[in-house]
C-alpha cells in the first residue's frame, strides 16, 4: 500500500494526509527517516510550513459539523469497519513499523494489539456517551445531562509506538464526534498515514481524520491554533510541560504524558526465576524503548547476588539484530539515540557501578551499519547517578540493592516520576501494602508492565502525566467531551395557572 510520493529523483517523501488523500508537501522541508537495522535513510519526510498547517487544521474544522451530527450508530459501524480492516491487514502495519523503528515483527504485532483494544472500547461508544436523568426533581422539573464532542482535537505522538499511541486517542475521540489532526514522530511517520488510509477504507469521511507531520513548527501550531480545542500528547516530560503549558495558556484541554524511570521491587519471597524472566522482557524488549519499560531492578537483600547471575544469564542467550529476522530485540531509533543511550554505561562505570553486561559489545545479526547497542545490566548503581536518575529510553537495566521494603519503597517515592512500578513476592500482605503506598499511577504485582486494559485508563503521577486526564477508558471519553446540565420544565395545560416567570423552587 502507499503511503508517500516519490520526486522525479526517485526519493520517497512521506507527506500529509488531507482532505482524504495523501498530499505531496510544497514547504521544501524535509527530514531523513531511517531503516535502524541498516542505518541507511530511506525515505524523507515533509515537514510542513505554516499554510499546510493551516490547511490541516482547515479540513478538519471543516468537516466536524456534519461528523458531529452522524449519528451514534453510523459512528459506530465505521469503528466496527475499521477493527476488522485494523485486524485484516496487521501484518502490513507490523512491517511498516519495524522498517521504520527497528522493533521485532512481534513487538510491532503487540503494540498493534494493545491498540486494537481501544478500537475494540470505541465500538461500545452509546454506551460511552450516555448522559443521567432526573426526574421531578422540583415539582414538574427534570435534570438531564448529554455529552457532545469538543470539535478539532490534536494528538502529538512519540516515534516509540507510531500505532499504538495514536490508537489510544484517535478511536475514542472520533466515535465521540470529534475530527482529529495527528502530529506523528518525523521519525517513523508512515503509520499514521496507513491508519488514515484504513480509516477511509473503513468508511470515515473525508477531513474526520488528518495527518500533519512536521517538526516543532507544527506542534507549535497545533498547540496555538485558536480552532484546535485539545491536545492529546505523550513523549519526555519536558516536552510534555512544554506543550501543557502551552495549550493551556492558549485555552485548550490538554493531556500531556511525560517520561518515567520504573522500578520492579524485588522481595526476598520472590520466585527468582519469574524475576529474570520479567526483567529480560520488561527491561529490554523493544529496545528499552518505551515509557513503561522497567529500568531499575530494586533487590531487598539478600537476593541481589543470586537475581543478577539468573539475569545475566538470560541476557547471554538474547539474539540482537534486523527485526524482520526473527531475533529477539531490534536496534535503536537513531544513532544519535544510540550513541547517547550508550554513553550511559560510561557514566556508570565512572560512577563506580558494576557493568555486568556491556551492550556495546554485542555482536548483532544484521548490517554493520544498523544502530545497535546491545541489554546491557549494571549493578550496585548509586541512586546519585545519572544512570538511576534520568530516563535512558534504551535497554539499560540498572541493579539497586536495599536492605528492607520499606528502604525500596522510599527510595520509589523519591523519585521525580510516578508512571509504572511492579512489585514481585509471594507475600499478599506485602503487595497489598505496596500498593496502597506506592506514588505511582500504575502498579503491577508479579506484572512487570503494567499498562491497564483499555477500559481502564493509562497515565502516572507526578512528572508522569501533566493534565487532569489519563489515556483512554473512561477518563478518555472524559476528555473528549463536553457535558452539558440541562433542566427542563414542561407545564402540564390542564393545572398551570397561566406565564410564571419566577424561580423554581420546592412547594
Amino acid at each position: 500500500m502507499t503511503t508517500s510520493t516519490e520526486t522525479s529523483t526517485g526519493t520517497t517523501i512521506v507527506g500529509h494526509w488531507i482532505d482524504g488523500e495523501h498530499v505531496a508537501s510544497a514547504s521544501g522541508r524535509t527530514a531523513p527517516v531511517y531503516d535502524p537495522a541498516l542505518g541507511v535513510a530511506t525515505k524523507q519526510v515533509a515537514l510542513a510550513d505554516e499554510a499546510e498547517i493551516q490547511r490541516a487544521i482547515a479540513s478538519a474544522k471543516a468537516a466536524f459539523p456534519a461528523w458531529s451530527n452522524l449519528s451514534l450508530a453510523k459512528r459506530q459501524q465505521i469503528l466496527f469497519a475499521f477493527r476488522e480492516v485494523l485486524n485484516r491487514d496487521k501484518a502490513e502495519l507490523a512491517e511498516i513499523i519495524t522498517s521504520e523503528h527497528g522493533k521485532v515483527i512481534d513487538d510491532a504485532l503487540g503494540e498493534i494489539a494493545r491498540g486494537q483494544e481501544v478500537v475494540e472500547l470505541a465500538t461500545n461508544i452509546p454506551s460511552l456517551m450516555k448522559g443521567e436523568f432526573s426526574d421531578q426533581v422540583s415539582t414538574g422539573i427534570d435534570v438531564y445531562s448529554i455529552r457532545q464532542p469538543l470539535g478539532v482535537v490534536g494528538i502529538i505522538s512519540p516515534f516509540n509506538f507510531p500505532a499504538m499511541v495514536p490508537l489510544w486517542f484517535l478511536p475514542i475521540a472520533i466515535a465521540a464526534g470529534n475530527t482529529v489532526v495527528l502530529k506523528p514522530s518525523e521519525k517513523d511517520p508512515s503509520a499514521a498515514i496507513w491508519l488514515a488510509r484504513k480509516f477511509q477504507e473503513a468508511g470515515l469521511p473525508d477531513g474526520v481524520f488528518t495527518v500533519l507531520n512536521g517538526d516543532k513548527a507544527a506542534v507549535d501550531g497545533l498547540l496555538t491554533s485558536p480552532d484546535v480545542e485539545s491536545i492529546s500528547f505523550v513523549g519526555s516530560t519536558p516536552i510534555a510541560q512544554y506543550v501543557y503549558e502551552t495549550g493551556t495558556k492558549h485555552g485548550k484541554r490538554v493531556q500531556a504524558l511525560g517520561g518515567a524511570k520504573n522500578h520492579m521491587l524485588v522481595l526476598p519471597d520472590a520466585d527468582l526465576d519469574l524475576v529474570a524472566d520479567n526483567a529480560i522482557n520488561a527491561g529490554f524488549g523493544s529496545a528499552g524503548e518505551r515509557c513503561m519499560a522497567i529500568s531499575v531492578v530494586v533487590a531487598v537483600e539478600p537476593v541481589a547476588d543470586e537475581l543478577v547471575a539468573k539475569i545475566r544469564e538470560r541476557a547471554a542467550t538474547l539474539r540482537i539484530g534486523d527485526g524482520r529476522r526473527g531475533c529477539d530485540m531490534g536496534p535503536l531509533v537513531t544513532e544519535q539515540h544510540r550513541d547517547k543511550v550508550a554513553s550511559y554505561i560510561e557514566v556508570a562505570e565512572q560512577d563506580g557501578a558494576e557493568v555486568v553486561v556491556d551492550g556495546r559489545t554485542v555482536r548483532p545479526d544484521g548490517d554493520e551499519n544498523g544502530f545497535w547497542l546491545g541489554p546491557t545490566l549494571i549493578d550496585r548503581v548509586p541512586t546519585t547517578s545519572r544512570v538511576y536518575t534520568e530516563e535512558i529510553f534504551g535497554p539499560v537495566l540498572s541493579v539497586v540493592r536495599v536492605q528492607s521494603y520499606d528502604e525500596g519503597l522510599e527510595l520509589i517515592n523519591s523519585g521525580a516520576f510516578g508512571n509504572g512500578t511492579a512489585i514481585f513476592t509471594n507475600d499478599g500482605g506485602a503487595a497489598r501494602r505496596f500498593q496502597r503506598d506506592v506514588q505511582v499511577g500504575m502498579i503491577g504485582i508479579n506484572v512487570p508492565i503494567p499498562v491497564p486494559v483499555a477500559y481502564y485508563s493509562f497515565g502516572g503521577w507526578k512528572n508522569s502525566l501533566f493534565g487532569d486526564h489519563k489515556a483512554y477508558g473512561a477518563d478518555g471519553v472524559s476528555f473528549f467531551t463536553r457535558q452539558k446540565a440541562i433542566t427542563s420544565r414542561w407545564l402540564d395545560p390542564a393545572t398551570h395557572g397561566g406565564v410564571d416567570l419566577g424561580f423554581p423552587s420546592n412547594s
